[in-house]
Parts: structure tokens; sequence; C-alpha cells
């Protein structure tokens, strides 16, 4: 799940002002700091853990839940070592640089008398992980999944056929000036890009499309780039939150859409008797994780270590998943019976996630993509220092740089704010100092 930096965002990353749900306790080692993406998590489930703990282990603990909205970011913040959060929701892009530049901590699996219920995670997930293994370093232990999913085109049946969004081709479609949203996610929109360009390639078996779908080179790059902006006539924004409004609105036609915001656009639109759908193009795309990590400059690695293996409790896999419209990588019987549907009429290959019992079952394809999906889907791997020619390009592409005296004014309003209204604390202390002199010289 990723997220645009708007300029809420760039205050926060500024002067680190961040919502929380808990006062900051006073005792750091018992006290345990949790940074996710916003609106990713059922967070009642933050209170009943501070509980769940204390009965597991006899001590206390407190939340201090934070969030962002950007995988950069985040990233920014860990890296500058000022930051000591316990466990942290990277993406998996994220999570192979964190381990390759040695930024996170094993996960401690010894949970005493307490059920290890990080072993109901897929195999399907174990082995996407295993391939950013870093040497000595297997990638599963050092990280747990969370969420899942794909990227395609969210698009309204009304304006857009089943067959024309089988290939990302329906983009430079010129019936659709002004009508379709893009993601504003780099990554999530280059690989299917280039495995769009690239199709014939794949077919003939000269490249594969986790190749492509990590392929930063200058040539990848520049046909990229060229396809987004001979499309940019039909582009009506560059969206993360924004677009599935727009779709129930019927302002844009087509979303290149994250499969969990889909599920939550169609039982929105449902809801108003209006049809939306969700397809995963025959060029391929990507298939994407979250996952739990606990950093390097952490604190409380055991209260870190327990709230991941909470989280992966299916009756609370269960309830994130119903909180956010997402798909825990959680793949225990409980989860398989609690998605069945029997009101569905389409079955689903779902043994690479479920296991053998799993070969035709009713369920959300949006959420549990078929074998043939997964076939076409690539998991997105870290770009190392090409990193900053594809975001180069990106805003090449968006049209939005950010010039660097925009930045500097910026900070220096914001900057001017804030000291403005430390002046006015530190005054308002002189004045309540005064009154109280003057009330003690009356008594």
């Amino acid at each position: 799940m990723k997220k645009f930096l708007n300029l809420s965002l760039l205050v926060a990353v500024l002067f680190g002002v961040f919502p929380t749900n808990h006062s900051y306790a006073a005792d750091r080692e018992h006290t345990l700091k949790v940074y996710n993406w916003a609106d990713y998590i059922d967070e009642s489930l933050l209170d009943e853990f501070e509980v769940w703990y204390k009965e597991q282990t006899g001590e206390e603990v407190e939340i201090i839940y934070q969030l962002f909205d950007i995988n950069e970011v985040m990233l920014a913040k860990l890296e500058k070592g000022h930051e000591d959060f316990d466990v942290v929701c990277p993406s998996e892009y994220i999570i192979d640089r964190m381990l390759a530049n040695d930024m996170l901590l094993p996960i401690p699996r010894d949970f005493g008398n307490t059920p290890d219920y990080i072993s109901l995670v897929s195999p399907y997930v174990i082995d996407q992980f295993s391939r950013m293994d870093k040497e000595g370093k297997p990638a599963n232990d050092y990280a747990v999944g969370y969420m899942w999913g794909t990227t395609g085109i969210l698009y309204n049946p009304e304006y857009v056929t089943d067959e024309e969004v089988d290939s990302w081709g329906i983009i430079w479609d010129d019936r659709f000036e002004g009508k379709i949203l893009m993601k504003d996610a780099y990554r999530d929109i280059f690989g299917p890009m280039l495995m769009y360009a690239r199709y014939q390639d794949i077919l003939d078996g000269k490249v594969t499309r986790e190749q492509l779908m990590n392929d930063s080179s200058d040539e990848a790059i520049a046909t990229v780039e060229n396809l987004l902006k001979a499309a940019k006539k039909n582009i009506a924004g560059w969206e993360v939150d924004f677009g599935k409004e727009m779709m129930t609105k019927k302002k844009a036609y087509m979303n290149v859409s994250w499969s969990g915001d889909a599920v939550w656009a169609i039982d929105e639109a449902a809801a108003i008797g209006m049809t939306l759908k969700y397809h995963v193009p025959r060029e391929g795309s990507n298939v994407w994780f979250d996952g739990w990590v606990i950093p390097k400059y952490a604190v409380n690695t055991k209260a870190a270590s327990y709230f991941i293996n909470f989280m992966c409790m299916p009756e609370n896999a269960l309830r994130n998943m119903d909180e956010i419209g997402y798909v825990s990588v959680i793949a225990s019987p409980e989860i398989l019976e609690a998605k069945i549907d029997s009101s569905l009429n389409e079955y689903i290959d779902l043994t690479y996630f479920f296991g053998e019992e799993a070969d035709s079952v009713p369920v959300n394809s949006i959420q549990y993509p078929d074998q043939s999906v997964i076939d076409r889907a690539a998991l997105m791997r870290d770009c190392g220092s090409r990193t900053k020619n594809m975001l180069e390009m990106w805003s090449r592409v968006k049209g939005d740089n950010l010039e660097s005296w925009v930045i500097i004014l910026i900070v220096v309003v914001l900057g001017g704010a804030i000291a403005w209204g430390i002046y006015n604390k530190v005054q308002q202390k002189k004045r309540q100092a005064k009154r109280k002199k003057k009330s003690q010289r009356r008594r």
C-alpha cells in the first residue's frame, strides 16, 4: 500500500509532526512505537494488544502509533537513525533495501507459551519473500508479511468493455481523453508499462516479467517515459486516495488501482446501484507485499515481535481485512472458510496460497487472484542507486518538479509559524508567572 507526498505530509516530514492515538509513555522500555500506513489497521486492535500482551507476558506496554504516507519518507526517517521505531510496515522493495543496508534486526520467535501465529503465513508469501534473501540474511527471518495484492485497472463497464481492459493499451485510446486516473506510485506503474511495451518478447521467451519489473536501465526508463507522456491527454489526474470517489461519481471511467482500493470502490458503487469491475491485463503487472520489520534502532524488540505475532492471529487478520479492504498474508483454514462465498459463480484456483484443498473455491477474485493472474504478476525489488533516475523520470512525466525555492519558502513559512507559536507560549508562561506572584502577594 503506497501513498503520495502531499503538502500536509511534507509538513510532517519537515517537522516530525505525526498523529498518534496514545500519549507518550515515560518508560521507553514499556512503550511500543509502531509506524504504519494511514488507514491500514483496525485501530481497536491497538488497545486490545496492550491487554493481550500483559496476559501473555505479565508486562505492561503502551503503544505509540504513528503514520506515514509514502515508503520513501518512512525510509528517510529510519536511515537518519533519529527515530527508534520498534515495528514498521514497509513495502517489499523497501524491505529489500533495508535488508541490504543492514537496517533490520531478526524477528524473535520465542513466544513462551503463546502460539507462534507467524507460522500461518502462506507458503506463497514465504517463497516471495525468500527472493529478497541476502548472504547470511534470509528475508523471512527479518520480515513478516502483512497485506498483499495486485495492480490492475478499475473500470466502469458502462463505458469500457471487459475485452478492452485485458490490455494496458486501453490507456492510449483517444476515446478516453481526460477519463483515466493513474496511481501516483512510480514503481507500481513502471513495471506494467514495460511489460506492455515488450509483451511480444515475453511471449517469445526472450525476457521474463520479473526481469522487466526490475529493469531500471536507461533504455527501460526512456521507454516508460515515452509511453506515459503519450498517454497524458487521457490522464485526468495522478492519485492515491481520491480515485475511488472519482470512479463512483463517474468523473473517470478507469483507474489504475491497487486491488484493495478496487474492492472498496466496487462495494461503495454497489451501495448506490452502480457497477465497477477490476482486471489485471494480460501483459502482466506487479504483485506487491507490505510486511512488518523491526528496525535496528528499535528499543522494545520483545513487544515488537509479540505485536507482529498478534497481527498474524487469524481472527485479527480477518478484522484488519474487513476494516481496510486489503488481503492478509495469513493462510489458515479459518481465513479460507471466512472468505468462501457460496453466492459467487466464479471458482478460483488458490492452491498456490492455501494448499491443495483450495483448488476450486468461490471467493472474491480481486482479493484472491486466480493462479492464472499470479502467473502474469511479478515481485518488485529495490533498484538501488537507480531509484533516483526513476524518480526523475516520474517527475518529468507528471511535470510536477518541486523547485528548490518552493521548498525553501515552505520551510521558512512553517518555521516562522512554529517560532511564533513558541514565542507566544513563552510569553503566556511569563504572564501566568506574573499573575501567580501577584496572587501570592494578595494572600
